[in-house]
């Protein structure tokens, strides 16, 4: 039985992914443009670049920009992207409880669906799955005050999530890509048309990211450039080292 008992409102399903993508340009550009190597090589492991033999500050500076970027990218797009999309198709609402993302109120069959949305279906590590569930239960009398019954719903965006049968049982349901979505529309198919209804919007953010991008790579070569080389362009394998695992001043 969907969560969403009505037709999906496929005008507002696009809206939300053309908002959430350009959510996602935004703050994924933005993190781009304030990128500095300080930051990134503190991070590093500089003994990895030598045992490499790594004579190339270019070399360095595309490797560390590039996971930099991957790495960024994901969470940006996990934390932009899904929840406003599962809010239109569920035809829910943003919920006020803390942990959970989106209320569904079926009055038909007097059930409340509190639903927290998530990336992949590897968040979460045994503290942070209490958490869940403390997050659920205190949800859980908002239903009770409307004499409802309430379902929680962990949904997983992307990827596959199966039950082991282990384990102490859970107050909340677990459901992963093509499950999660037709549970919140009825629809078994709907996780392949989130594609086509993005259309040929990311290509309108293609210009200003690699943009951004080629100028991140060309600041970051010089600042690495002016403070890890000498002047005739060799790294300085002991200025590297020492900013990154040396003494704080």
């Amino acid at each position: 039985m969907a969560i969403n008992k009505k037709e999906i409102d496929q005008e507002a399903v696009e809206q939300a992914i053309a908002y959430s993508l350009e959510q996602f340009y935004d703050s994924l550009l933005e993190k781009i443009d304030t990128i500095n190597i300080d930051s990134i090589m503190k991070r590093k492991n500089p003994y990895l670049y030598r045992a490499k033999a790594i004579q190339s500050a270019a070399e360095i500076v595309e490797g560390v920009l590039s996971a930099t970027v991957s790495s960024s990218e994901e969470t940006i797009f996990g934390n932009c992207f899904f929840e406003p999309l599962a809010i239109a198709a569920s035809g829910g609402s943003k919920a006020l409880a803390e942990g959970v993302d989106i209320m569904v109120d079926d009055r038909e069959n007097n059930t409340i669906y509190a639903i927290a949305v998530k990336s992949g279906p590897s968040v979460f590590n045994a503290d942070s799955k209490k958490r869940q569930e403390q997050n659920f239960n205190a949800a859980r009398k908002l239903a009770q005050q409307a004499k409802a019954i309430y379902e929680p719903i962990i949904g997983y965006s992307y990827g596959k999530k199966r039950s082991t049968g282990k384990g102490r049982p859970t107050i909340y349901k677990e459901l992963a890509g093509q499950d999660f979505w037709a549970e919140l529309t009825g629809d078994p198919d709907f996780y392949l048309k989130i594609i086509t209804y993005m259309g040929n919007k990311p290509e309108q953010y293609l210009e200003k990211y690699r943009e951004s991008y080629n100028k991140a790579s060309n600041r970051l070569i010089k600042q690495f450039t002016d403070k890890f080389c000498d002047d005739d362009g060799s790294i300085n394998w002991d200025k590297l080292v020492r900013f990154n695992s040396g003494y704080d001043d």
